[in-house]
């Protein structure tokens, strides 16, 4: 019996997983995909804007969201019975498409395709870890000097990071259109010096690819784990005690350019990783779409709001523990 190919989709938060997922579904060729999207937080975003795109493949049955959690930690209560109801469907997709939280590592993800239940029907076709070029380029992954003088020195993004780009099949420099030719020769170089051998690292803008390259790998990376090394290698398990995430309600909003400015304010002063969410704007029939990774923002209207939905602002924000949620909800709400 022909095994699903499963391609694992990793990345930092905001590094453009949802947008490559999109548009691989858009341009699917034919192919019955499903697609699992995970989230670390309690308000699933990604899995709403996918849902509502309005691409052939992107039906409700088609999506299956996991939110408030991360698949690499709650792999036998979440992951495995998901994926035990895709395949035991009268009509079985013909690939699964999985996005992982931001903050997860693949490979705990990877090693649960040998699981009994799963592992003589779907296989590790490939991970695909999508990298945010300019975020590399700023040294968002790099320890400075100073912070590695400090003792019991840690840096949980830089682990994280390594950790997704230490099981890829295949690489994505993704937003190399906000590099100049010199930045993005720099932050290929840094990149590829940290890959296993033979893989391979391709430049893209709005996670743009042919899916006959990213899709067929035929890696069966779950047969490779002992080559994919991690930082948690030795441990039997991990957490990710060092970030957290919650959700800010708003009003309804009478000029989202303001509140862009707020956000940028407040995103500088508390060293906010990624804040993403939608708006109900005054006067607005259309649901109002912000993304945000450090300071960069970008927002749009996206679909009318359905006649069942409430029309509220909500704000999902992440960072490193410690958050000054407080101050962060007070300066949002004012």
């Amino acid at each position: 019996m022909r095994k699903v190919p499963t391609t694992v989709i990793t990345g930092f938060l905001g590094a453009g997983k949802t947008t490559l997922v999109r548009h691989l579904m858009e341009n699917n060729q034919g192919r019955r995909i499903a697609l699992i999207v995970n989230e670390f937080g309690d308000v699933g975003v990604d899995g709403d804007l996918l849902a509502s795109c309005g691409i052939e493949g992107c039906a409700d049955d088609d999506i299956i969201e996991l939110a408030n959690g991360c698949l690499c930690c709650t792999v036998a209560d979440e992951f495995l019975p998901t994926m035990q109801a895709l395949l035991d469907r009268p009509n079985p997709p013909d690939h699964i498409l999985i996005e992982t939280s931001g903050l997860a590592l693949p490979k705990p993800l990877v090693k649960a395709f040998h699981w009994p239940e799963i592992r003589s029907r779907v296989t590790v076709d490939g991970v695909l870890a999508v990298v945010d070029a300019a975020a590399v380029a700023a040294g968002r992954f790099a320890d400075t000097p100073e912070q590695m003088a400090q003792p019991d020195h840690d840096n949980p993004l830089e682990e994280v990071f390594e950790d997704q780009l230490a099981c890829a099949d295949m690489v994505l420099l993704n937003k190399s259109d906000l590099l100049d030719a010199a930045q993005l020769d720099a932050t290929y170089g840094e990149l590829t010096a940290k890959l296993r051998p033979g893989v391979r690292v391709i430049r893209t803008s709005r996670s743009a690819i042919d899916p006959l390259i990213a899709l067929g790998l035929s890696a069966a990376a779950e047969d490779d784990l002992a080559a994919r090394p991690s930082h948690h290698d030795t441990e039997d398990g991990h957490d990710h005690d060092d970030f957290e995430s919650f959700a800010i309600t708003l009003a309804e909003v009478a000029d989202p350019a303001a509140l862009e400015a707020r956000l940028s304010q407040v995103i500088a002063d508390h060293d906010i990783l990624r804040l993403k969410g939608f708006l109900a704007v005054s006067g607005k029939p259309a649901r109002h779409v912000v993304q945000a990774v450090g300071t960069r923002i970008e927002r749009w209207f996206d679909r009318p709001w359905q006649g069942d939905e409430d029309r509220i602002s909500r704000l999902v924000v992440i960072g490193e523990k410690g958050l000054d949620r407080a101050a962060i909800e007070a300066a949002l709400l004012a």
